[in-house]
């Protein structure tokens, strides 16, 4: 069965338009951003979320600079998430998330010593 392929919008590389997850890159996300709080679909040009109303725009942990929530810093390229304690989970959370949005454990806030 023949499939066509679909640029990640993180990366740009040509990836199955079925996929959920990027090869190269490893985003989650790779077809459009995602409200890391309600996993609903994010737009850029919004300033919050249109489900849950958590701000789009979030200062970097680690330059200081304005970066809107996805897996990477726009600004210094650092990435933005953290791994869910839970053994039998792992999954990537976005740093300032207090739970986690695969398996609902609740997430320790990491020090924040730049």
């Amino acid at each position: 069965m023949a499939s066509w392929k679909k640029p990640c919008v993180h990366c740009g590389s040509f990836i199955e338009a079925d996929s959920r997850f990027c090869p190269a890159c490893g985003s989650g996300s790779p077809f459009g951003y995602l409200c890391p709080t309600c996993l609903r679909p994010a737009e850029k040009a919004r300033a919050v979320c249109s489900g849950c109303g958590r701000p789009l725009y979030v200062v970097c942990p680690h330059c200081g600079g304005r970066t809107f929530v996805q897996e990477k810093c726009e600004q210094c390229g650092a990435s933005l998430m953290i791994r869910c304690e839970n053994p039998r989970c792992g999954a990537e959370q976005f740093f300032e998330n207090t739970k986690c949005t695969a398996c609902g454990k609740k997430l320790r806030p990491k020090e924040s010593g730049r």
